[in-house]
């Protein structure tokens, strides 16, 4: 686990410095897509109504299995009423799998459907949608001097899980209290599993950087294959 000035997933000991109520599973938004047939593959129908009906950008990671860290990150786009596979990249996701009830340090990812609003990284802004920090400190690894992880947080994208929207991915307020987790991005891959993130190589950050779109209300579904096809 990385902990320090930023971290993938929990990091233990952080206190939370509070904040309003946000709301960080657009699920809780109400306006949840009608049960239609017109969704991408390995998706039930349990977890697309969560899907807001103004979604037209979804990022879909099919973990291989529940424990597995194993998964593949597809970016779907929506044309017309299909939705169309427009990358694909094999990724990682926490190295004990999935869960749907995620606890800080558990080192599992959560199983749902999760806004993308704010991005950053270490390196400059490659021409992101997303609103986009650039900061060489608060996105440089403890143990940068690993040169597995040296170059994780080069990019980034928040995923809204028990976090405040429209601040920096390494903003550590936490909604929902502390031992719910946070701090949970899609960033570099490494090679292996993570604490809690999502992890693409470079070209597909770069690649979803430059096309996810607010316009289009981007999110995030994912899980393990098995529950997400529930």
């Amino acid at each position: 686990m990385l902990t320090g000035t930023t971290a993938c997933g929990d990091t233990t000991g952080r206190t939370s410095p509070g904040g309003a109520p946000g709301i960080n599973n657009p699920a809780a938004s109400g306006s949840a897509r009608p049960a239609v047939r017109t969704r991408p593959p390995g998706l039930g129908l349990r977890i697309w109504r969560q899907v807001p009906a103004a979604t037209r950008q979804l990022v879909v990671v099919y973990g291989d299995r529940r424990d597995s860290p194993d998964s593949l990150v597809v970016l779907y786009e929506k044309r017309g009423t299909a939705w169309k596979a427009t990358g694909s990249w094999r990724g990682h996701n926490g190295r004990m799998g999935w869960t749907t009830d995620h606890r800080m340090d558990d080192e599992r990812s959560p199983v749902g459907v999760f806004s993308l609003t704010d991005a950053g990284g270490a390196l400059e802004d490659p021409g992101s949608r997303l609103e986009y920090w650039h900061d060489d400190n608060a996105f440089t690894p403890t143990i940068s001097d690993d040169d597995a992880h040296a170059h994780d947080f080069d990019y980034v994208i928040a995923i809204d899980y028990n976090r405040l929207k429209g601040a920096p991915p390494y903003d550590w307020n936490r909604p929902e209290g502390v031992e719910k987790g946070g701090g949970i991005w899609l960033h570099l891959d490494h090679g292996d599993g993570t604490s809690a993130c999502v992890t693409v190589p470079e070209s597909g950050m770069k690649t979803l950087l430059r096309t996810l779109d607010p316009a289009h209300r981007p999110v995030m579904v994912m899980g393990d294959r098995e529950r997400l096809n529930s």
